[in-house]
């Protein structure tokens, strides 16, 4: 087989970090609670009390999760969807009948117009029964056409696409090619002027609701020349053009219903008029646009959690060993009591969060962020403990349970369902790294040039000069605050005491703040080299926000009378948990084997243990690492599949 490979675009470090600083939101209007957070200040009264919905939006909410549950229960056939490996034209049918297609939509171009809030509690519902059906679902409406065309098209691309995207058409994003991820310094799909036109080539990877779609979100770079600014643009793109080929429908270890493919662009033509926002947006828009968009994880991920409960109640209390049910030995209980807490904690970050966007009174980038990340992480883990609980018969299909006269729960299923979700639209890695910018912009803002080998010593003189003001003022705050007075937040204390959970969150948000300046006065430049170290600190802010949340949840549940006195005893339950992992990650900060680690990576990379490998045969066999990308007509059958086979 031949391992020719697409030629590589040559990027520095510079220019690819020049790029993502450039396509950064800069600029901060709004206050943010998880900002403040990472800065040392407890900003309880951004989150305290809990933002709610207008009654005129819970009714049209909760009017359409009561079709979308009938729908759900009848209409939707998991496992043949899971042995199928596709989803069937009649579920589409149904969902665009419902008005699925167009929930965030407004109802001016035919959609719902829900919130945010309600629009999450919906794909929680819809990915609790068929993950792959929440992901269709999610990329067409969190990532795909109708939202940057919400938040940048022009009235006219509104008035063409939202009716369609609303109702009948399918949308998708497409962003990553064969040798880009999550560095899109190196895209390499074009889109150069012709006339009122754009001419689009390249080869596009793990398109979502690619191998169904009608209408694409693509973004392509456009040459710099006399008129252009070019740089990396967002177009509308018809997935039926002439020389747009769905080259492959991709497989997964997970989300078997997943309409996710190559797609191979040749001479398409885009009009002019397609073009989302000026060129050189492209990516400036992408961020925005999943600013809110990643919220769709975390709602699918608090369902799984809520499904996982369920199911390690129902088993733990029937199955018996030793003369008692599984759930009173403490081996299982503790592990049910983590999802039971974690579920909480998970549904209160997210209803939060969506409710201040809904709000927008905030800033929410970083806690969507948090969101996704914490979500993503906590809900694996919650369904590696259920299928432990659930031993043999969790590493057992759904379908061979059935078969032997057994119930059919899916417990490895959602196992492999939810790994995805620690990987696309920003992998766990790549959330701590964007996360840890944002948390560290106050600092870099004020003293980043003087870290920067570019600047002039005037310049560096000018921001030592800035830096010694901001930490003057700053530094000194971060030494007592009401973390350390027995009565702060004496609200929360109603028969179990939370207070002294938010008092923790206080003094260990100063803590984490004298711990960045720490890290960034000992390595300066180098910090951005220690991603060990900044992903500890975003996982401690997590674990803040996700304590925050989940008391703010418990009061308010409290105050209005729903399952109060539980809803304290989780977030209590939870609090503590989470405390034992923050102490956990402040001691791996200092205390690691990251310097260890690098030395081995290198000896691994330079052949030194290769002889470890000895023993094995690699059934993988030959091939390229990264399949050939190379710009030209496809040479393979159109494998796009629209839905209803339009």
């Amino acid at each position: 087989m031949s391992a020719t490979t697409t030629p590589r675009t040559n990027v520095t470090e510079r220019e690819a970090r020049q790029v993502a600083e450039a396509a950064r939101q800069q600029d901060w209007h709004k206050p943010s609670f998880a900002k403040e957070l990472f800065l040392g200040r407890f900003r309880l009264d951004l989150i305290h009390p809990h933002p709610l919905p207008d009654d005129e939006s819970v009714r049209r909410g909760e009017e359409f999760l009561t079709k979308l549950r009938a729908f759900c229960e009848t209409g939707i056939d998991s496992a043949r969807i899971e042995r199928e490996a596709r989803i069937p034209d009649e579920v589409v049918t149904g969902l665009k009948e419902l008005g699925a297609l167009g929930m965030k939509i407004d109802p001016k171009y035919g959609g719902l117009g829900l919130t945010q809030l309600y629009y999450n509690k919906a794909l929680a519902l819809v990915g609790s029964v068929s993950p792959a059906v929440g992901a269709l679902l999610s990329a067409h409406q969190s990532i795909g056409v109708p939202q940057p065309l919400k938040m940048f098209g022009t009235q006219e691309q509104k008035d063409a696409f939202l009716p369609r995207c609303a109702r009948t058409d399918i949308s998708a994003f497409l962003l990553t090619e064969p040798d880009v991820g999550s560095d899109p310094a190196r895209l390499a799909t074009t889109a150069v002027p012709d006339g009122d036109d754009y001419v689009l080539d390249g080869v596009k990877l793990w398109t979502t609701n690619g191998v169904v779609a009608d209408l694409l979100v693509v973004m392509a770079r456009v040459p710099k020349s006399e008129g252009h600014k070019g740089g990396i643009t967002a177009f509308v793109v018809e997935a039926g053009s002439e020389g747009s080929t769905v080259e492959n429908r991709n497989a997964f270890m997970g989300l078997r219903g997943i309409e996710n493919g190559v797609t191979r662009f040749h001479q398409v033509r885009v009009p002019a008029a397609n073009r989302i926002g000026p060129e050189g947006a492209g990516l400036k828009i992408a961020l925005t646009t999943l600013n809110t968009g990643r919220l769709s994880l975390p709602a699918m991920c608090a369902g799984s959690g809520k499904w996982c409960l369920k199911i390690a109640r129902e088993w733990a209390a029937e199955r018996e060993q030793w003369g008692k049910p599984v759930a009173l030995h403490e081996a299982v209980g503790s592990k049910i009591s983590f999802i039971a807490a974690t579920t909480f904690a998970l549904e209160a970050v997210l209803d939060l969060s969506s409710q201040m966007a809904d709000e927008d009174r905030n800033d929410i980038r970083i806690e969507a962020a948090l969101a996704k990340l914490y979500g993503s992480e906590m809900a694996w883990l919650m369904a590696d403990e259920l299928v432990q609980i659930r031993g043999g018969r969790g590493y057992e299909t759904a379908e061979s349970l059935r078969e032997r006269g057994e119930r059919g729960v899916p417990a490895e299923q959602i196992l492999r369902d939810l790994r995805i979700n620690r990987i696309f639209e920003g992998s766990t890695e790549i959330m701590h790294l964007l996360i840890a910018r944002e948390a560290v912009d106050a600092h870099l803002s004020v003293a980043g040039d003087l870290i920067d080998p570019d600047k002039s010593l005037s310049d560096k003189a000018r921001a030592g000069a800035n830096a010694g003001v901001f930490y003057a003022k700053w530094l000194p705050k971060l030494v007592a605050g009401p973390g350390q007075l027995p009565t702060s937040y004496g609200e929360f204390k109603n028969g179990v005491d939370l207070s002294g959970h938010l008092r923790y969150v206080e003094r260990t948000a100063r803590k984490l703040a004298r711990s960045t300046f720490y890290a960034m006065s000992r390595w300066q430049g180098r910090m951005e080299t220690k991603q060990g170290f900044l992903g500890r600190i975003v996982d401690i802010g997590a674990e803040l926000f996700a304590m925050s949340a989940a008391c703010v949840r418990a009061e308010l549940l409290r105050s209005r009378g729903e399952h109060g006195r539980e809803a304290y005893q989780l977030a209590d339950a939870f609090c503590r948990q989470a405390r034992i992992r923050v102490e956990e990650l402040f001691g791996r900060l200092w205390t690691n084997t990251d310097d260890l680690d690098r030395k081995v990576v290198k000896g691994v990379l330079g052949g030194a243990y290769q002889w470890l490998e000895e023993g094995i045969v690699d059934p993988s066999g030959d091939g390229p690492w990264i399949a050939d990308a190379t710009p030209g007509p496809s040479e393979r059958e159109n494998a796009r599949r629209p839905f209803g086979g339009q």
